[in-house]
Parts: C-alpha cells; structure tokens; sequence
C-alpha cells in the first residue's frame, strides 16, 4: 500500500480534514471479510489517483469514537472529505471501477 496512509484519532484533524485535497477515508476492521476483498481495489486506486486524491484507512476498532462521530454503522464505509466536510459516503464492496467513477465525481478537473 504505497500511497495509502493509516490515520487515527490523533492524525485525523491534520491528515483527512486538514487536507489541500480531497481524501478518501477506508473505515474498516482487520475481521472485516468485504473490507479485505476491498483492500487490493483500494490501492490500486490510490496508485491512479494519488496525485489528486489523498486515500487513508481508519481502523474503527482502534477508533471507535471517530467512527461514531460519523456515523459508521457497517463496514467498509468509504467516507469522502472535501475542504474538510463530508462530501459523499459510500457503504460495502464497490467494484474497482464503480468506486473510481464515484471518487473522480469529486475530483477537480484534469490533473496538471
């Protein structure tokens, strides 16, 4: 997972809301079957999008409070910031490529 970050409590504030990009947020559990069949998909995505997406993952069992501030009910929910504010949520396994055409929504226009 090259581009992809692990955030906690304690980095969320800097490294997702903080952000000069948008991020992609992974909540997800290590017992979670859909989260690790999500897993490769996700960093295959970051290795395409890296320069205009910031993709972390947030381990819910290690974060409970975050996960509860935000209302993570199942898991994986896939949580996007923009300029620090959630701008849309995706919840369960999404194919590679329906998950690419969702976070690219929310890119801003072609890299340069």
């Amino acid at each position: 997972m090259a581009n992809v970050e692990f955030v906690t409590a304690d980095s969320f504030q800097e490294e997702v809301l903080g952000a000069d990009r948008p991020v992609l947020v992974d909540f997800y559990a290590d017992w979670c079957g859909p989260c690790k069949a999500l897993a490769p998909v996700i960093e295959e995505l970051s290795d395409e999008l890296g320069d205009q997406l910031k993709i972390v993952k947030l381990d819910v069992d290690q974060n409970n409070e975050l996960s509860l501030q935000y209302g993570v009910q199942s898991i994986p929910t896939m949580v996007i910031f923009k300029d620090g504010e959630e701008a849309d949520r995706l919840v369960g396994f999404l194919p590679k490529g329906q998950l690419k055409e969702q976070l690219e929504s929310h890119l801003s226009g072609a890299s340069v």
